[in-house]
């Protein structure tokens, strides 16, 4: 440690004692005239606003529940009837190697994976957001 260091350290660092003479020295914080008068103004007014409305959970708990099967069954009658259309096509299969089809299969779960927890992220920011929840 050269000496500049050891002076910039020593002086960085109070003792209690100085610090017991400067807070000493400092002038006493008073609020203004009219401060504690607003304060309480603010305090009345918040407290006699009524309460936020609660979200109808048993209202919309079935519509979730409707919505979610009427798109499951959508996709379910999708891909019912997309197989048979499938088997007639015929496509050249993709000439991929073992070693390169392993790590691509392993990307796209993690990018399903990602893309999952980022739309449950939005959802559920957006749905607090709706009900003033912190």
């Amino acid at each position: 440690m050269n000496r500049k260091q050891k002076q910039d350290e020593k002086s960085e660092r109070m003792e209690p004692m100085e610090i017991d003479r400067i807070l000493a020295a400092e002038e006493e914080l008073v609020p203004s005239s009219g401060f504690l008068a607003s304060v309480m103004e603010r305090v009345r007014e918040e407290a006699a606003t009524p309460a936020p409305i609660p979200f109808p959970w048993r209202l919309a708990v079935p519509g979730i529940v409707l919505a979610a099967g009427v798109l499951g069954w959508g996709a379910f009658e999708l891909v019912r009837a997309a197989l048979p259309a499938m088997r007639q096509i015929s496509l050249p299969a993709p000439q991929l190697s073992v070693a390169l089809a392993r790590p691509l299969e392993e990307a796209g779960w993690v990018a399903l994976a990602l893309a999952v927890s980022l739309l449950a992220s939005l959802f559920s920011r957006r749905l607090a957001g709706r009900s003033e929840l912190p």
